[in-house]
């Protein structure tokens, strides 16, 4: 048995795990690095890298059948699946070195590619090496959420895991989940030539303010995806080409290939977390706003701390906790200012409160400004008018804002940081945006706010009539 004694310890290889290896060997402390499965974790392997890479593919053929619009003739797309499934892979490996194993040793991280578990409160066993360590982070991930439907495990199935592996168009996708995953997953293979139909047991896009989802939802179904809402399936039988789900009120729906994408779980089951004396919640591990866990020693970041799950939040965990590991300075993670993106067409952006989480906070001392894509001239130029931004501010700050439309996911960036700096709507205003750019829709909203204040307030328009009369 061979041991190891460290400063920082971290339990898991992928978008948090990594920025805090990366960032506490490059400033001086001793870390070791577990990783039982692939390098780069879900998000490289399974999730943000290959579902952008095969939206990318399935955006390139919808291209080439509307070209129309735009004085080109259309064309019906030859959809090599095998070859965009070549496309996402290629793309992963591209990418994959930042992530490796080498990179990291060169970086003077001990990298040992085992799973991890504790043995004490500060002691973790992986394979045949025991590591003692002054600070433990668990970042282990999520992994897809199965649910128990009867006659699920005796007939094949698909999730983020193994979807991108799959080389065979599927002729009918049957796809379980109505959330983002299951709707970008939706519109790509509808797009790719695939027949697909999303059973959602509730809401699809359900999470999302309602009136941007149903532009998103809209488009989908425009282009021949099959949104069956409140549908919450019961039994699922079948065999492989040929899947049959039944669903709680009698329907049946039939298909080919069946993506379950109803959420995803905590990765905790080996980690033996009880002998370190961490406890768990519903979703993950508990921890304080701090991100330390139960037992002081420990943090746990990104999906498995059980909060929000995207890539981006992970990389912040790390940056919190990052203050605490090397320079024991007491550190926060907010949410707060956290966007978030549905990669569609149109994409769907959210940051802040939604309009109706704002009403519940705020009541009527919250606003809500609004600027459609449809007045946006680039938008117009580009034929990309569907959608909409909505600004919510209270005492003249942005408190959320929800972006539905071409570009969402890049509009939101300025929105998240005027929360994250607690700006104001006279500082967006006072932004100058270039013409003709899409990016204009948030000059537009903050301009929105100002306007009645400006236009439409009679002691404006008197202000102005004397100072004209005093102008010689």
């Amino acid at each position: 048995m061979k041991w190891i004694k460290t400063d920082i310890l971290v339990i898991g290889a992928g978008s948090a795990g990594l920025s805090v290896a990366a960032g506490a060997v490059q400033m001086g402390a001793k870390v070791v690095l577990l990783e039982g499965h692939k390098m780069g974790g879900d998000c490289l392997n399974y999730g943000c890298v290959p579902s952008k890479a095969l939206i990318a593919s399935a955006k390139s053929a919808y291209g080439q059948a509307h070209a129309f619009p735009y004085g080109v003739a259309n064309q019906v797309p030859h959809v090599d699946y095998a070859a965009a499934k070549d496309h996402v892979h290629d793309v992963i490996a591209q990418i994959a070195p930042v992530d490796s194993e080498e990179r990291f040793e060169g970086l003077g991280v001990e990298v040992i590619r085992e799973f991890g578990r504790f043995i004490s409160e500060t002691e973790v066993q992986a394979g045949d090496t025991k590591i003692v360590a002054r600070r433990i982070v668990i970042a282990t991930g999520s992994s897809p959420l199965v649910p128990p439907i009867p006659g699920l495990d005796n007939v094949p199935y698909l999730t983020n895991e193994t979807l991108f592996d799959l080389r065979d168009r599927p002729d009918h996708l049957l796809i379980i989940g109505g959330g983002p995953i299951g709707i970008e997953m939706a519109q790509a293979h509808i797009r790719l030539g695939s027949r697909v139909t999303v059973l959602e047991g509730a809401k699809a896009l359900g999470k999302d303010d309602p009136e941007a989802a149903a532009v998103v939802l809209e488009a989908l179904r425009d282009e021949g995806v099959e949104i069956i809402e409140d549908a919450k399936a019961s039994q699922i039988s079948g065999q492989e080409g040929a899947i049959r789900v039944e669903t709680a009120d009698g329907r049946v729906f039939e298909g080919s290939h069946l993506l379950m994408a109803v959420g995803r779980k905590s990765n905790t089951d080996v980690l033996d977390l009880n002998k370190a004396g961490i406890e768990t919640t519903r979703t993950g591990i508990k921890v304080d706003a701090g991100l330390r866990t139960t037992n002081k020693r420990v943090y746990a970041i990104g999906d498995v701390a059980g909060g929000l799950q995207f890539t981006h939040v992970a990389g912040y965990h790390a940056s919190v906790i990052i203050r605490s590991l090397l320079f024991a300075l007491p550190a926060k993670a907010k949410t707060e200012h956290i966007p978030w993106v549905t990669y569609t067409d149109p994409e769907l952006a959210q940051v802040g409160l939604t309009e109706a989480q704002a009403k519940k906070e705020h009541g009527i001392y919250s606003e809500v400004v609004r600027f459609d894509y449809h007045h946006n001239d680039r938008a117009i130029a580009e034929r990309k008018t569907k959608g909409f931004i909505k600004v919510i501010v209270y005492k003249g700050r942005p408190v959320g804002a929800t972006i539905v439309g071409h570009q969402a996911g890049e509009l939101v960036n300025l929105w998240a940081l005027a929360l994250a700096n607690k700006m104001k709507m006279s500082q967006i205003a006072g932004m100058v945006a270039p013409y003709p750019t899409i990016g204009e829709v948030n000059k537009r909203a903050a301009g929105a706010y100002f306007s009645p204040r400006l236009f439409e307030n009679p002691t404006v328009k008197r202000l102005v009539g004397l100072v004209q009369k005093w102008i010689p």
